[in-house]
């Protein structure tokens, strides 16, 4: 193991928005062709989000018998929230992402800094590749089958699903900003796993993967969501699509993902910054 300043490797990116655009465009399309050959992955997905589906629903539904209303939701946008839910999974993506910290560890990060193309911005492209992917293979079937068994809400606000579909982008968008972070990590611990499980287990209880966190008492869902950006990425997209809220906190809601996009980005590109000033590098 040696170390080295990384300096000398930053390079003045061209200016020119045209050619920028074009290597962001490919390396998306490049993400779709990768995620888009496992195909047998993505019908064993299917079959477990179905499952899981009926699983979560049939306990939350339970809940919502006698016309109560679980944090608010009838049995109809439950039902909603939970496919949904199931379909999304896959696009937001709050799973352990180490292709970074992988990188890192053995030294090829280096390649990777001196690409004509920052390397947030080309991960990035490929994630949301990955996502658009997700969206047609792994979104619309279980939305699709708890349509069909069960009675869904169908939102009937005419901005509902445009605001969604912004809303899932943001989402995606913070989810991968907060996994970029945690495998910045590596430049200093070498081996990021600790961090991974941390946000493993953070992003699952935080962000309503595991329960809906209008469950939670007024003042821990005020925590969660002006205190930190783990409610933008699975909460907020589901809240928006049973338009839980009012159309009012619906926007405000999006809004507040745009902040938190606003927030973590300079600071990822901060944080990767201050970790190339001195890379440590695994194999000389």
């Amino acid at each position: 193991m040696s170390s080295a300043s990384a300096r000398p490797l930053r390079v003045d990116r061209p200016p020119d928005l045209r050619a920028r655009l074009y290597r962001f465009g490919a390396l998306f399309g490049a993400g779709f062709r990768r995620w888009s050959t496992y195909r047998q992955a993505a019908l064993a997905g299917l079959f477990t989000n179905i499952v899981f589906g009926v699983m979560i629903y049939s306990l939350l539904r339970a809940l919502s018998t006698d016309g109560r209303r679980p944090g608010g939701y009838d049995s109809a946008q439950l039902a909603t929230y939970v496919w949904v839910g199931q379909g999304i999974l896959s696009v937001v993506h709050v799973w352990t992402w180490n292709e970074l910290a992988d990188r890192i560890r053995s030294g090829d990060v280096t390649a990777d800094l001196l690409r004509p193309i920052d390397p947030f911005e080309a991960f990035l492209a490929a994630d949301l590749g990955r996502a658009a992917y997700a969206v047609l293979a792994r979104m619309v079937v279980p939305v699709v089958a708890g349509g069909l068994m069960f009675t869904v809400y169908i939102p009937h606000r005419p901005h509902t699903v445009p605001l969604f579909a912004l809303s899932l982008v943001l989402g995606t968008v913070l989810s991968f900003a907060l996994r970029y972070l945690v495998n910045l990590g590596a430049f200093w611990l070498l081996d990021a796993r600790g961090l991974g499980a941390v946000w493993l287990l953070a992003s699952g209880v935080f962000a309503g993967t595991f329960f809906p966190l209008r469950f939670l008492p007024d003042w821990a869902q005020a925590v969660l969501w002006f205190g930190t950006p783990f409610p933008g990425l699975f909460q907020i997209p589901l809240d928006v699509v049973v338009e839980r809220p009012g159309s009012t906190q619906q926007v405000g809601s999006v809004v507040l993902q745009f902040l938190w996009v606003a927030i973590l980005v300079p600071l990822v590109l901060r944080v990767q910054r201050a970790a190339t000033d001195k890379l440590v590098i695994q194999g000389g």
